[in-house]
């Protein structure tokens, strides 16, 4: 499938996209990316391959059409099956993978992006349940370097988002959520995933999310715009 035409559509500043290209990446897949211009400019090509819900991102490969970030990585180490691999390949460690990465989606998320656009009490208490949530995630960091053990693997991809964006938030929020004597694995991870090549490649750049990410702050807790993940 080397040869086989692979398109992303995405934005610049999603999480999720990244997960695709951290994917693409890890496999050494080709592919172009198609930047859309969200929320209210979406592309005829990204409504025609995903009517269902008309989000990013998208993966295109055979002319067929994958959406939602997670499902679109596990396609990609199935797709592209030989060479590295992202899901373990034993049935119990899967599932564990698969776990905790929903733990990533259904604790960690929802209380980081809680962070971001919260004041006062609320943004307190926040801060509160992404500690907790970061330290029962550090469960599965235990003995490792990274959630796939030497390697990234599925986790990694799902929660690599985290490393880049959290002091991001902390000093937006004007809050601590990390310090060098708590969560020591999490923090440990933080360094050893945002050193990987392939992790760091498809970054967007730390000034221009800073700002897209204050300004987009701003405007949430003033009302201007509605809470969207």
């Amino acid at each position: 499938m080397a040869g086989d035409k692979v398109k992303v559509f995405g934005m610049w500043a999603s999480r999720f996209a990244l997960r695709v290209e951290w994917a693409l990446k890890l496999k050494g897949v080709d592919y172009e990316y198609i930047n859309e211009d969200l929320p209210h400019n979406k592309s005829r090509e990204l409504l025609q391959y995903n009517p269902v819900t008309q989000k990013i991102p998208v993966l295109v490969h055979r002319g067929k059409a994958v959406a939602e970030s997670s499902v679109i990585v596990e396609y990609i180490d199935e797709a592209w099956g030989d060479g590295y691999s992202i899901m373990p390949r034993d049935p119990f460690e899967r599932a564990q993978a698969r776990f905790w990465a929903k733990f990533v989606e259904d604790k960690c998320l929802p209380s980081i992006y809680q962070v971001y656009f919260k004041t006062g009490e609320e943004l307190q208490k926040a801060v509160i349940e992404v500690q907790e949530s970061l330290r029962t995630l550090e469960e599965a960091l235990k003995g490792k370097k990274f959630f796939g053990g030497e390697n990234i693997g599925y986790v990694d991809i799902i929660a690599g988002w985290i490393p880049y964006w959290l002091h991001m938030i902390e000093d937006l929020a004007g809050v601590s959520i990390l310090s060098d004597g708590n969560l020591p694995l999490i923090n440990a991870w933080f360094n050893a995933f945002l050193d990987v090549e392939a992790v760091k490649e498809a970054l967007p750049p730390k000034d221009k999310l800073y700002a897209f990410n204050r300004d987009r702050r701003e405007k949430i807790i003033s009302g201007e715009l509605n809470y969207k993940r």
